[in-house]
């Protein structure tokens, strides 16, 4: 028999931690490849690691086939900037460890999935040099224009000085996958790789999303109330102040309303305090972090799900991940964001109705219109989105894809955006 080809995937995050790097491995796994995974001690988006982990271990796991390295890294902790600073830092350093071990294991190739900071890189590019192997990066998080979306800088001598460093760890890798088409359309007009060396690539949904599931016990909880839900890190870059305005002027002819908040973040006590601050106690409901298997039976529970982003250059190309999770789950969708991801919501798949982004006013508009929408025709934009979800974001078509790029076969173009 062949001997199965085997690759190493390198990230700062990975399961438990709910990215979606997880799934991208374990669909590695079902097509028969062997796959590791070096990666850090889960402790996003709380700051805290996950329990049954310290800052000495576990170091290697195996979870659903794939095998697991871990390095330390310093937790988020409060999520402050000194100690998000460190944590960036703290990982990339502390993964170099693992290089003298990893240089032993026999690799085809090697997959650089890379958050935030660009510098998680690092280890990937040493290994792919060092073992004379192909390295593909997938850029979910575009840097420097990815942090300046957080933390604006202002001072153009050192927004030269980052724009140049990220832009040399892109062009170390042999090939780049952009999550978003403007992802990979900046690898070719400002990055400057050849576009052969480039694919579009979404964030496809973990096919869990695609369920029906139902709960009796959070239908007697909520059954009552028109459910708004969001689901994912509650940092900034979400504007939960457009959606806080939006809710104070719409619970004057939406008396049942309540948004249910599932995740936690840095901006969580912050949200918080805001509710608290302007009477809306009772409109709003805080979950917590939950099982990524859990997630259905939330979104199946709302009436609408909401997405929001501040105003950014990067968010006008941008989609959020949950935005993909929210069309395969079949629920209208309500945003207030602005380019790419207000297309695909308003024109695209027709599933829901998305404003500008910041536009409070807007958004409480779109709350009240599909607060007093019949049931019939919310279920129907639901079902638009997931439709298009089965077009467009379906899991195996994509990694395909991927796959295919991936060990050198075919470079297959997504069909709904030109490859231009």
């Amino acid at each position: 028999m062949p001997q199965k080809q085997r690759i190493l995937v390198v990230g700062q995050h990975y399961w438990p931690e709910t990215f979606r790097v997880t799934d991208l491995c374990e669909g590695l796994v079902e097509r028969g490849y062997d796959v590791d995974v070096l990666c850090g001690m889960p402790n996003y988006p709380s700051g805290t690691l996950f329990p049954g982990y310290s800052l000495f271990g576990p170091r290697v796991q195996h979870h659903n086939g794939v095998r697991i390295f871990r390095a330390f890294e310093v937790p988020r902790g409060d999520c402050s900037n000194f100690r998000i600073a460190l944590n960036f830092v703290s990982w990339p350093l502390a993964a170099l460890n693992w290089i003298p071990f990893l240089l032993t294991q026999k690799y085809d190739r090697i997959l650089c999935y890379q958050l935030s900071p660009v510098f998680m890189t690092v280890p990937a590019i040493i290994l792919a040099r060092l073992k004379r192997l192909p390295l593909t990066m997938i850029v979910c998080d575009f840097w420097p224009h990815s942090l300046l979306s957080i933390f604006p800088v202002k001072n153009r001598a050192a927004l030269r000085v980052m724009t140049a460093m990220s832009y040399w760890f892109y062009r170390r890798a042999d090939k780049v996958v952009g999550v978003f088409k403007g992802i990979q359309d900046r690898m070719i007009s400002e990055v400057g790789l050849p576009r052969d060396r480039t694919l579009y690539v979404p964030q496809w949904a973990e096919l869990l999303y695609e369920r029906d599931d139902r709960d009796p016990d959070l239908e007697a909880r909520f059954g009552d109330r028109f459910n708004i839900v969001f689901a994912g890190n509650i940092n900034p870059a979400q504007s939960f102040e457009t959606v806080i305005s939006a809710a104070k002027l719409a619970v004057a002819s939406c008396p049942n309303l309540n948004f249910i908040i599932i995740g936690d973040g840095m901006s969580k006590n912050w949200l918080v305090d805001a509710v608290n601050a302007n009477g809306l106690q009772d409109h709003f409901t805080f979950e917590g972090l939950k099982p990524t298997d859990d997630i259905p039976k939330w979104q199946n529970l709302a009436d609408a799900l909401i997405v929001c982003l501040s105003k950014s250059d990067l968010f006008e190309y941008g989609i959020p991940a949950k935005v993909y999770s929210y069309l395969a789950g079949g629920r209208p969708i309500i945003g207030a964001m602005d380019g790419e991801g207000k297309r695909l919501i308003n024109e695209y798949a027709q599933a829901g109705y998305c404003v500008d982004s910041e536009d409070a006013e807007g958004l409480a508009q779109v709350i009240q219109r599909l607060y007093h929408m019949d049931p019939a025709q919310r279920e129907a934009l639901g079902q638009n989105g997931r439709r298009y979800h089965q077009r467009h974001f379906e899991r195996e078509q994509n990694l395909d894809r991927l796959e295919n790029f991936l060990f050198d076969r075919q470079r297959i173009v997504d069909s709904e955006y030109p490859d231009n």
